[in-house]
């Protein structure tokens, strides 16, 4: 298991950046442009604002902080793991571990890159903290997608459009020739 090694005076999310890092590890190979190339599979991702920093965190394909809205922006693909055949609420719900006082706010099940993905959003607390979440889970060709924006709760409605805009441009190209392997086919402008 890797360790997060993050440090913080006053509790952030990306506390919980580090918590679910933990339990779902990953390394980016490269990022172009948009795109991201992990292994022999290509991810186009929505444009990431200006205003979100890059965050380098061990684990993640991708992470972000959004200081205007005090949010933190994770994304994270996995093929072929053990829990890959699970239910989208069950892998949903492996992200917010940790959290105590959670109420949904909405879960719901919505057309996402040709398949259908799990978008809940809810509120929690992370060691005490009020936090709300916006959770993206789609499984494809073996692949399962996380993108998650989490923010306190006065700030997250601002923030959010934004994550809807970088989330909502996912489309992941994958060869059905092979049992899962991805193909590195170039992602055409859609």
């Amino acid at each position: 298991m890797r360790s997060c090694q993050l440090a913080f005076a006053r509790p952030y999310p990306e506390v919980f950046l580090c918590a679910w890092l933990l339990l779902r590890c990953a390394h980016t190979e490269s990022l172009e442009g948009s795109v991201l190339h992990k292994g022999d599979l290509s991810v186009r991702l929505g444009q990431a604002p200006g205003g979100w920093r890059p965050l380098r965190i061990d684990g993640a394909d991708l992470a972000y902080r959004d200081e205007e809205h005090e949010g933190s922006v994770m994304f994270d693909v996995g093929c072929h793991r053990r829990d890959d055949d699970a239910p989208l609420g069950v892998l949903s719900g492996q992200l917010v571990i940790g959290t105590t006082e959670r109420d949904i706010l909405s879960e719901e099940t919505e057309p996402f890159d040709g398949r259908e993905a799990l978008h809940t959003r809810m509120r929690a607390k992370l060691d005490g903290v009020p936090m709300q979440y916006d959770i993206y889970v789609l499984k494809k060709d073996g692949c399962t997608y996380d993108l998650v924006y989490v923010a306190p709760p006065a700030r997250s409605p601002e923030g959010e459009p934004a994550f809807e805009r970088f989330a909502r441009g996912l489309h992941a190209e994958t060869s059905r020739v092979g049992v899962g392997r991805a193909s590195r086919a170039p992602l055409s402008d859609r």
